[in-house]
């Protein structure tokens, strides 16, 4: 019998033998085969090391050139696309444009699965064309299937414009590995439901979306040590975090911190420099921008020494 289905050969689409018998068990045997399963995705994502090395890199060429990062997916692939660039203003300060996410049905999908949208390789090529790709741009797909058709659209049109692409998949088989300037693969196998693949698929996902944009942030001075120094303070909470880095940094008491970040407009950076290097605001700015933005490099100091005496581990 010929086969019509293009997607029953996909592996996020097979049946895990290991699962057969789910629906007969307990609470406890059902977490203890996610548990197994997702051992298994790791080790997937180990596998592609390597390949998420090379993306950090690319990506933080990018950034340096003054280029973007676009997010390109649907359904849960595109919730996590939207997920890491909503995060990296208040984590790492990073301008609202700087990263970016697109989504198949728009803002609406994000919150209620609209079926079907996925399924449109035009509406995807114009949803990029919106945000006037561009050479120096880092453009990354993901699809867990590896065959998203509004995701293909998208980065056609940004290939295109001449823009990088990397392509985040759990089908190592894709046909567009000569197409993009990358493919991260995890082989994750079977989900534990069948097609799933908000399970082992989305969780990989994740993981390949964290190490890239935390290894970019870092390698473009977004830290010092492992300190998040270009956090924002909207919130008390993050406040709270900033008068503790500062205070870790420079030792300084819990009310001096607050009333150094008061004069450095609560920029981390620029305090740390300013306490370090008794220089003003304007001056604190300058010699950071002098020093691409790296804390370490401004001050001539490194954290480690500092963090491993208060952990009490140096």
């Amino acid at each position: 019998m010929p086969v019509r289905s293009k997607w029953q050969s996909l592996p996020t689409e097979a049946i895990n033998p290991a699962t057969l018998a789910i629906d007969k068990q307990s609470s406890a045997d059902i977490v203890e085969e996610m548990l197994t399963e997702d051992r298994k995705m790791l080790a997937a994502v180990q596998r592609e090391k390597d390949r998420i090395v090379v993306g950090i890199d690319i990506i933080t060429q990018a950034l340096k050139k003054g280029g973007r990062i676009i997010f390109v997916g649907a359904g849960t692939s595109g919730r996590l696309g939207v997920i890491e660039s909503a995060e990296m203003p208040p984590t790492f300060g990073t301008k609202p444009e700087l990263v970016q996410a697109i989504m198949a049905g728009g803002q609406d999908a994000m919150l209620k699965a609209k079926e079907g949208v996925e399924d449109h390789y035009e509406e995807g090529s114009r949803a990029i064309n919106r945000l006037r790709p561009a050479k120096h741009d880092v453009v990354i797909g993901v699809s867990a299937s590896g065959i998203t058709q509004f995701v293909l659209g998208a980065l056609t049109r940004a290939r295109r414009a001449g823009s990088k692409i990397i392509f985040i998949t759990c089908d190592p088989r894709t046909e567009l590995q000569t197409f993009v300037d990358l493919t991260i693969a995890p082989a994750v196998g079977p989900e534990v439901i069948a097609g799933s693949t908000r399970l082992k698929a989305g969780t990989a996902t994740k993981i390949v979306l964290n190490m890239l944009t935390t290894g970019a942030m870092v390698r473009t001075g977004k830290t010092y040590g492992n300190l998040m120094v270009d956090v924002q303070t909207g919130s008390e909470k993050l406040r709270d975090r900033a008068r503790r880095i500062i205070i870790i940094v420079t030792g300084l008491e819990y009310e001096d911190a607050d009333k150094l970040l008061r004069r450095a407009h609560w920029d981390v950076k620029a305090a740390i420099v300013m306490q370090k290097s008794g220089l003003s605001y304007t001056q604190a700015q300058t010699k950071l921008r002098r020093a691409h933005d790296f804390v370490r490099d401004a001050i001539g100091e490194d954290a480690e020494s500092r963090l491993k005496q208060l952990l009490g581990t140096g």
